[in-house]
């Protein structure tokens, strides 16, 4: 088979007009979600010396992004994506360049946790909003080979952003890695938002209609979220510890490119994911995806130097992109009517909030134990990740909706 037909479900995503240039306005719009976090571990503990610190302010921000993204992505169900994004974005270039000033000028260290929240409240989930366009605009098997293709996406971001905000605060200054990601953000999220042809359609709500909460907390995607949330905790763990691996084997300045090592195996994995058709329902492929993912994570238990680190990493990754891309599949499968972009928004929550807990803890685990014995933390997150997904079968396995029995045929 010629590359050309292995790889004619991408071909045909772009065929779609406007799919070009709102994929790739959401790539560079994205480019906050490595950079940020990891930016900000580098600039607080540049300035306080304490991973601790930098960890729980880190945290802190990754907490008030997963609280506001379905807000955000709530009103822009109602409202379309343009307004808001500008409204969003133009206060999150201004809460970030605050947090920068605050840090580096000795500002109160309570007000570094002030300003990270509000960086993170400002900023819109832009993963979401991107998959809402392909979901307007796709069938329910374009729409397996597009999440895959968005899930790598999310990949090169990950396998660029934490290289480059890494060499931009240890080669040049801390501050200078943090702003890259806001301006990057910022320049994405405004080119986004003026493709208004693309936008998913309006849905506003009937004030007769049932309260919309239940119609979006489900229990298929509580059930996502909260696995989620473990999978995300990996993630935030991963920053935090291999920054201060790095550090103690004297080579911090690496430290970006080896958590890139992951985001490429996630990548690999992204783009076989989109072409397979594979077997069994959209739930067992999200618990199966999730059972691996824990497995094989328990890798890092045998972390003890920057090549076995890179080895590691790079077959974890591998079980990156699947369990995600499974997972935002089987909730689009399900969701209501009109609340698509907030669905999707939880899911990044879940993830995020788990971000927040896996900052924390790290930081904390980096301080008390140092860095290698720390890997333990993402190592019992990814294993907890495995165990609630198994746990869910039985609420979401309740029931199979339409949309679901339509791809199941589809990829039969």
């Amino acid at each position: 088979m010629s590359p050309r037909t292995l790889l004619g479900p991408y071909r045909r995503l772009f065929a779609v007009p406007g799919a070009s240039s709102f994929s790739l306005a959401a790539w560079l719009g994205r480019f906050p979600a490595p950079m940020l976090g990891l930016g900000a571990v580098l600039l607080v503990e540049g300035e306080s010396g304490s991973y601790g610190l930098a960890g729980a302010v880190s945290g802190t921000l990754a907490l008030a992004f997963a609280v506001a993204g379905p807000q955000w992505a709530r009103v822009m169900d109602l409202r379309g994506q343009g307004v808001v994004l500008r409204v969003a974005l133009t206060a999150t270039l201004l809460t970030g360049t605050a947090f920068v000033a605050a840090v580096v000028g000795g500002a109160p260290r309570w007000s570094w946790f002030l300003l990270a929240a509000a960086t993170g409240l400002s900023s819109p989930n832009i993963g979401s909003l991107v998959r809402a366009r392909w979901s307007a605009v796709l069938d329910p098997a374009g729409r397996q080979t597009a999440y895959a293709f968005e899930a790598v996406v999310d990949e090169v971001v990950f396998v660029l952003g934490p290289p480059l905000v890494t060499l931009l605060a240890t080669l040049i200054a801390p501050p200078v890695g943090f702003m890259t990601g806001i301006v990057l953000g910022v320049v994405g999220g405004w080119w986004l938002a003026a493709q208004r042809a693309t936008e998913p359609p309006l849905h506003p709500v009937d004030p007769g209609a049932p309260k919309r909460r239940r119609s979006v907390l489900t229990p298929t995607l509580l059930v996502v979220v909260v696995t989620y949330m473990a999978v995300g905790t990996v993630f935030g763990a991963i920053d935090v510890v291999v920054v201060g691996f790095a550090e103690e084997e004297g080579a911090q300045a690496f430290s970006g490119l080896v958590l890139a090592v992951f985001a490429l195996g996630s990548l690999f994995a992204g783009l076989v994911y989109g072409l397979a058709r594979l077997p069994g329902t959209l739930v067992s492929r999200f618990v199966a995806t999730a059972v691996a993912f824990g497995l094989a994570a328990q890798l890092l238990w045998g972390v003890g130097s920057l090549a076995v680190l890179v080895g590691c990493g790079f077959l974890a990754g591998l079980t990156i992109a699947p369990v995600l891309v499974s997972g935002t599949s089987l909730v689009e499968s399900r969701v209501a009517q009109g609340v698509l972009t907030e669905s999707l928004a939880w899911t990044i929550t879940g993830l995020t909030l788990g971000v927040t807990a896996g900052s924390a803890l790290a930081g904390a685990a980096v301080d008390a134990w140092g860095a290698e014995a720390a890997f333990a933390v993402p190592a019992g997150a990814a294993a907890l990740a495995g165990v609630l997904a198994l746990g869910g079968t039985a609420l979401i396995a309740e029931r199979r909706a339409p949309a679901e029995l339509v791809e199941d045929r589809s990829t039969g």
